[in-house]
């Protein structure tokens, strides 16, 4: 492939998006525009960038390496991140946004206690850095593989990158690059797909010539055991990662909210099949890779199918994925830090001013921890292991007690801690400590259900606990309390505030309209420079300059709504 022609595709869509972060410099006025929209994000903006910040590079390595090995059974895997956006949507995001706080730190605060909260947060930012830090790694590799640049320097230069547009423009800034990579991972996909198709000779060859079983819903280690606590498991995680609650309580209602997760189960209903395809292709074109080469699978049957350009077109996507999902944490992690730390416990009354310096402060500083840890992946065994490592780990013990607390009175700040402890050292005395004693170590089906079903089995007992013996959680009167004082304080929000969330909302969505149609014309470039698949390349182009209207019209609706408030105040 000519690296030269992907290389000026990678640097023209990077500075484009690094132009857009810049755009939004000036639109956060205080923490609530910067770090939650002004909670009045259009709903279908929030459920496509949910969706994509779920979406990494570490997708394509991950789960493309399990396609690789066993085929279907990584669509199913994928398919119980649909169930868990279908629960949440029907239960779990209309209470998150009922509960007015800002971030989860705040509710936890409000609703557990503050050490609770501080015991959480610290956990929350180690976790936080090791996934985002691995997902990192992986498009540092694509990177480095493909163009032949070193991997320690695209390491630090991609996340440089990553974290210098989130902690300049904050939310919108991240959502209109989750919107933005949407479309052009889904185009790379959709061109790849045909053509890998083609090199596999045809897919009636493709289902004759793959391995037994590779079909099956369940395959190698991923048994029927490992599917169901990773679907309990995607429940939790869908529906009380701070990242992830961010995006129902950025909305403007609960109905919004619960819009903004049944997007996101349709779309991670339809999307794995369309992109866990090429790796399972590959097995067929090539099936002699082995161990940790298997990660590879992805960008080789890219660089076997594709032609200059749309590599880099590949490539670009890839990084946009990861990007997202890190940049997300970074925007929530630095929205705890600012708001929950600094603000709650250091300096409550400090200046709108002096916050956002701080939020951005806390945005670099966790950026440069990610990337120190995505440079460590390679010593801890892969991005796979590292992935479901931490996340049978952490998993349960950190999200189901705050999501239990949700639907739960009885349950107090001090079971929430100790539940929270003893699953973590349960789960790692498992994991770490009794293979070295006694050389036994759990199955990946065993080490994902003894991660979610341990807690999820305390915080069942202690609720039946304390109804048998009739317990009354005395603090959740004192949360009604803050609660609807704080929905109080929400009713006195001024009309200039709400103007001005207004006007950097419909700025947003005409950043977006105007982001989607500069993609279609780079794209129509490419498909003038492209040795094959011109006309496809062409036709998703015209597809998406169509679909710019989307939020064109969305930002009349909104003017429309600020003329009519104003004429009222006349």
């Amino acid at each position: 492939m000519s690296s030269t022609i992907d290389t000026i595709v990678i640097f023209v869509f990077s500075a484009f998006v690094l132009g857009i972060g810049l755009l939004f410099a000036r639109t956060g006025r205080n923490l609530k525009s910067f770090f939650a929209g002004g909670e009045a994000v259009p709903w279908f903006i929030g459920g496509l960038s949910l969706f994509m910040s779920f979406f990494s590079a570490g997708t394509f390595v991950a789960w493309g390496s399990i396609a690789y090995k066993y085929g279907w059974v990584a669509i199913t895997i994928q398919w119980t991140m649909c169930l868990g956006g279908i629960i949440t949507a029907i239960w779990l995001a209309p209470r998150w946004k009922a509960t007015g706080a800002l971030t989860a730190a705040e509710y936890v605060k409000e609703r557990l206690g503050s050490r609770v909260q501080k015991t959480y947060i610290y956990i929350f930012l180690l976790v936080s850095l090791f996934i985002k830090g691995s997902v990192l790694y992986p498009v540092a590799k694509l990177v480095s593989v493909s163009l032949g640049f070193p991997l320690v320097p695209s390491t630090i230069v991609l996340g440089l990158f990553m974290i210098a547009y989130t902690a300049v423009g904050g939310l919108w800034a991240v959502m209109v690059t989750d919107i933005l990579q949407f479309v052009i991972l889904t185009c790379a996909v959709l061109i790849i797909l045909p053509l890998a198709t083609e090199a596999a000779g045809g897919f009636d060859t493709f289902t004759q010539q793959a391995p037994d079983g590779f079909f099956n819903l369940l395959n190698g280690e991923y048994t029927l055991g490992f599917i169901l606590a990773f679907a309990l498991y995607h429940i939790f995680y869908i529906g009380g990662n701070w990242t992830f609650v961010q995006r129902y309580t950025s909305v403007e209602s609960k109905a919004g909210a619960r819009k903004v997760a049944f997007l996101f189960a349709g779309l991670y209903l339809i999307s794995p099949v369309i992109w866990m395809l090429p790796p399972m292709l590959y097995q067929t074109i090539n099936p002699t890779l082995q161990g940790l080469d298997t990660e590879n699978a992805y960008l080789l049957v890219c660089q076997k199918v594709l032609p200059p350009g749309l590599m880099g077109l590949m490539i670009t996507g890839m990084y946009f994925s990861t990007s997202a999902t890190a940049n997300t944490t970074l925007n929530v992690v630095s929205a705890v830090f600012t708001n929950d730390i600094y603000k709650g416990l250091i300096n409550p009354t400090a200046s709108d001013q002096k916050l956002m310096f701080f939020a951005r402060f806390f945005s670099w500083l966790f950026g440069l921890g990610m990337i120190v840890i995505a440079l460590l992946v390679p010593s801890a065994g892969g991005m796979v292991e590292v992935v479901l490592s931490i996340g049978a780990i952490t998993g349960g013990p950190l999200l189901a007690p705050p999501i239990w607390a949700l639907f739960s009175k009885r349950l107090t700040g001090k079971a929430t801690f100790l539940i929270t402890i003893i699953s973590l050292l349960v789960n790692l005395f498992f994991k770490m400590i009794l293979p070295l004693l006694a050389g036994i170590k759990l199955s990946r089906g065993e080490e994902m259900m003894l991660g979610v079903g341990l807690p999820a089995l305390m915080l069942i007992s202690y609720e039946l606990w304390t109804v048998f013996h009739q317990k009354i959680n005395p603090d959740y009167e004192n949360y009604l309390t803050v609660k609807a004082r704080k929905k109080a304080a929400q009713l006195l929000e001024t009309e200039e505030e709400k103007e001005e969330i207004h006007k950097q909302n419909r700025f947003g969505l005409r950043v977006i309209a105007f982001a989607l149609a500069f993609t279609a014309f780079l794209l129509y470039i490419l498909s003038w420079l492209t040795s094959s698949g011109t006309w496809l390349v062409a036709g998703l182009a015209s597809v998406i300059l169509i679909l710019a209207y989307i939020p064109w019209h969305a930002s009349e609706k909104i003017k429309i709504e600020v003329a009519n408030t104003t004429n009222v105040l006349n």
